[in-house]
């Protein structure tokens, strides 16, 4: 599967994250660079910090707006997020630097969890952080395994 995608302005490409964190070898640093990752994430629009956009299962408040759009090879989901959490926020960018603006089988066939443990986050990261990254993971394969369902 490709790398590049369409993540939000600001966010920089996944194969640029992946390279950054190779070449950070201190936690700190990375840490670091996670929390600039989320400074990265444009904001979320006041109006979409709603009850409906929570992701459920974060210990921080986490806001997505999933976005579908027809594709020739089917729906392309693309999504905006936010949180309370500078850490956090780094990680949507990062969820969003690999998923955003992909055809819904791309992300149903691609796999966050396996990245988040090749860059070195869960080891490093508090189970609840660990777990909120799962919940998200979780929310864009369900709303990518919808949009597949309403173009069928």
């Amino acid at each position: 599967m490709q790398m590049d995608s369409d993540a939000p302005a600001g966010v920089p490409p996944l194969d640029e994250i992946i390279e950054n964190f190779s070449l950070l070898d201190e936690w700190d640093d990375r840490y670091r660079y996670v929390i600039e990752l989320g400074r990265s994430l444009p904001p979320l629009d006041e109006s979409d910090h709603t009850d409906e956009n929570k992701v459920r299962g974060c210990a921080s408040q986490v806001w997505l707006v999933t976005t579908v759009s027809r594709g020739e090879d089917g729906p392309v989901l693309s999504f905006a997020g936010d949180s309370d959490a500078y850490i956090v926020r780094g990680l949507v960018a990062i969820l969003f630097a690999m998923l955003s603006g992909r055809r819904a089988t791309e992300i149903l066939a691609a796999d966050p969890v396996a990245l988040f443990e090749r860059l070195g986050l869960r080891e490093h990261l508090t189970p609840q952080r660990s777990n909120g990254f799962r919940s998200m993971a979780a929310r864009i394969r369900a709303d990518a395994q919808a949009a597949l369902a309403d173009s069928g």
